[in-house]
């Protein structure tokens, strides 16, 4: 079958893990919970886990247990200086620029930072559009309504049509459930739980080719 939207994961998916951001953002995040909510410095990576797992983020769990303000948590853990950690990708832009696919970023971060990382990439302007936590209202991946406020967003009404790539496997097996042909890059799981592995997204050509016939 012909595909007809890509959605991308944003942070360790359309750039490498180990630039470091991510690992400055983790800290970020337990650093808003150590200074703005008080919690204690040794329940902070247990805690953290324990909301990432159970409700898909850190935030959520932040929201509902301790009833922190969402914008003001965004600001918080995002405040960096991203060229410290990316640069433009002229082989990425290469590669998403002559797909003949809509292409849709589809993360569980917020539009904000979804739009700094693609404008330090130099890819914004090829995408559709962002579907973040903010327009899934707080229920995100790997949660099953999310990928169908994905796909409505997108106008697809067949998630068949759809490609979704992402670094976490958890991420994937809804998609895959749901129809998806779905792609994990990274190492962060299984490859036999997606129907395809990249050890980066620059490897989407050589290993999935028929993105790019018309045929």
């Amino acid at each position: 079958m012909q595909f007809s939207t890509l959605f991308f994961d944003l942070d360790a998916t359309l750039y490498p893990a180990s630039n470091g951001l991510w690992e400055q953002i983790r800290l970020r995040i337990y650093k808003f919970m150590l200074e703005e909510i008080g919690i204690p410095e040794a329940e902070i990576p247990a805690t953290r886990d324990k909301y990432w797992t159970t409700y898909g983020t850190t935030l959520e769990g932040l929201r509902i247990h301790h009833q922190v303000e969402p914008d003001d948590y965004l600001k918080f853990v995002h405040d960096l200086p991203l060229k410290d950690f990316l640069e433009p990708d002229p082989v990425l832009r290469g590669l998403l620029e002559t797909l003949p696919q809509d292409l849709w970023v589809f993360t569980n971060a917020d539009h904000h930072h979804a739009s700094r990382v693609l404008t330090e990439l130099g890819i914004s302007d090829l995408f559709s559009g962002i579907v973040d936590l903010l327009a899934l209202d707080f229920i995100v991946k790997p949660n099953r309504k999310a990928y169908q406020v994905a796909l409505k967003l997108a106008g697809v009404t067949d998630p068949k049509k759809c490609v979704m790539f992402d670094d976490l496997i958890q991420n994937l097996i809804p998609a895959k459930e749901l129809g998806f042909y779905t792609s994990l890059v990274g190492e962060n799981g299984s490859s036999n739980q997606a129907d395809i592995q990249l050890q980066s997204i620059h490897d989407m050509k050589e290993k999935m080719p028929q993105l790019w016939s018309r045929d």
